[in-house]
């Protein structure tokens, strides 16, 4: 089940209200989502080395994205954090980053 936060008025057919406005959050900027995958590459260096690269794929898009002014490609993004949850331990702080990511940027 997902979940969203509703920031304002809601305004529409089903809704009664001026000046209404839906914002869709997942709960972190972009700057955190960076935070979160430099963070990745970090522990992933100590806990699984082989997967640092795909670590580096979503630190770089999301880096490529905050330049541009664009969305990361969501694809790629979602693709890197598959593998590397696949790849890690359960219950590893590497996992944990992983999942943190694809729910901040609702993958």
């Amino acid at each position: 089940m997902s979940t969203f936060n509703f920031h304002g008025d809601i305004n529409g057919p089903a809704n009664i209200g001026d000046h209404g406005r839906i914002e869709i959050n997942h709960g972190a900027d972009a700057a955190q989502s960076l935070r979160l995958a430099a963070e990745l590459v970090d522990r992933l260096r100590t806990e699984n080395p082989p997967l640092v690269a795909q670590a580096e794929v979503v630190r770089g898009e999301l880096a490529r994205a905050g330049q541009d002014g664009a969305a990361p490609d969501r694809g790629r993004v979602r693709s890197a954090l598959e593998t590397i949850s696949v790849g890690v331990a359960a219950g590893s702080g590497g996992l944990a980053l992983a999942q943190e990511l694809s729910r901040v940027l609702g993958l």
